[in-house]
């Protein structure tokens, strides 16, 4: 649905989920997607699924990764127009159980990891006089959890959506647009346990007003939107793909 001709659109957690979905997009739009993950095998498999795909392998939860495998993407490629954070992590733990292992996990992976992403690629879009981030985040970050993801999840997407509106102010003298996308209930691996759960998935449906989970591909079409230049004048956006929990 968007036009991604000769660009060349970076994607970590893009080996399955949403971010699958995103790379599909961004090939079928005729663009150059480069899949970081964690997950090397899986994310290998769909590049070769997708085609006009490239894969590094990145690790979420280590900065000093991070920053090495954005220099070596930025250095490997002529030019880098979009950064698109699916990848992260659930916490499903009450806020009572919450360890201190389990908090500096979520927030490392969900929050460090998408700002590290971020910081690394600022400069080089400075120097390029432009480009697009657009941040996966979650209606969580919003309501507090109480979905799938809880308290340490809810706070990691709310930062997420804070560093957003910080990168879309600061960014847009240099041209760089940062935006958001806020999911609901998505049929994902990552949330294969709230979908095996029978109880536990009519309940958070009844709670979503069009009254199902979304297939990947949905909030897909979201990212894609502001990853493309049909969102040319959106900036600090932070946008609901969640069936009407939200509604603001």
């Amino acid at each position: 649905m968007f036009d991604f001709t000769g660009k060349t659109v970076l994607v970590t957690g893009g080996a399955q989920g949403i971010g699958k979905e995103v790379v599909r997009g961004v090939v079928n739009g005729g663009g150059h997607a480069v899949i970081l993950d964690l997950n090397e095998e899986k994310a290998k498999a769909t590049a070769e699924e997708l085609g006009n795909c490239s894969v590094y392998k990145i690790d979420l939860g280590d900065k000093d990764n991070i920053r090495a495998v954005m220099a070596k993407v930025l250095g490997d490629f002529e030019r880098v127009d979009v950064l698109i954070n699916c990848g992260g992590v659930v916490s499903t733990v009450p806020f009572q159980e919450v360890t201190d292992a389990e908090w500096d996990r979520t927030l490392r992976i969900n929050l460090t990891g998408t700002f590290t992403t971020c910081s690394a690629i600022y400069p080089y879009f400075i120097e390029k006089k432009g480009g697009r981030i657009v941040n996966v985040s979650s209606v969580a970050g919003k309501i507090g959890g109480g979905l799938l993801g809880t308290a340490a999840y809810a706070t990691s997407k709310a930062g997420v959506n804070g560093l957003t509106k910080a990168i879309a102010k600061e960014g847009g003298k240099y041209g760089i647009s940062c935006n958001a996308v806020c999911p609901s209930f998505t049929v994902t691996p990552m949330t294969k346990a709230l979908s095996d759960d029978a109880e536990k998935s009519a309940k958070v449906i009844g709670m979503i007003p069009l009254g199902r989970a979304a297939d990947p591909s949905e909030p897909a079409q979201m990212i894609l939107f502001f990853a493309s230049d049909a969102a040319s004048f959106v900036n600090g956006e932070i946008g609901d793909c969640d069936g009407g929990i939200v509604l603001d």
